[in-house]
C-alpha cells in the first residue's frame, strides 16, 4: 500500500479527517473521527508504518502471526495499539481490515449520540 492509498483509505470513512496535532513532529498525520485518533502515521517515512487501535487479544495474536510486521504500538498504549508495516509483507487486504477495525473500535467508544450522528448521510 502506498502512502497515497493509505491516506485515501483512512479518509474514506464517515467523518474521518486528517490533522497534524504534534508541534514537535509536524510530519505526523493523525486520522481522526469525532476528535479521536484511529490511525497515526508519517506518510513519508520509510518503511511506511501506521499505528492502529486493536482489541487487546487480537493485538497479541496478530503480533504472533506477523512477527516484525505487526509490533506493539510505538509511543502508544501497547495493550490497545499496534504498529503495522504498511508496505513490505502484509497483504493490502489485511492492512485495510486492520484500519477499518481501528476506526470501528474508536467509533464504538464514542458516546451514543455521536455514533448516531455518524450514521446520518
Amino acid at each position: 500500500m502506498t502512502p497515497e492509498r493509505l491516506r485515501s483509505f483512512c479518509l474514506s470513512f464517515n467523518s474521518a479527517v486528517e490533522e497534524w496535532p504534534f508541534s514537535r513532529s509536524p510530519e505526523v498525520s493523525a486520522f481522526k473521527v469525532n476528535g479521536k485518533i484511529f490511525a497515526l502515521t508519517t506518510l513519508d517515512a520509510r518503511p511506511l508504518t501506521v499505528n492502529l487501535k486493536c482489541d487487546p487479544e487480537a493485538a497479541v495474536r496478530l503480533r504472533d502471526e506477523h512477527p516484525g510486521l505487526i509490533v506493539p504500538g510505538w509511543h502508544m498504549n501497547k495493550r490497545h495499539w499496534n504498529t503495522v508495516a504498511v508496505a513490505g509483507g502484509l497483504p493490502d487486504r489485511l492492512v485495510r481490515e486492520l484500519i477499518e477495525d481501528s476506526y470501528d473500535l474508536v467509533v464504538a467508544g464514542l458516546p451514543r449520540a455521536e455514533r448516531l450522528r455518524l450514521d446520518r448521510p
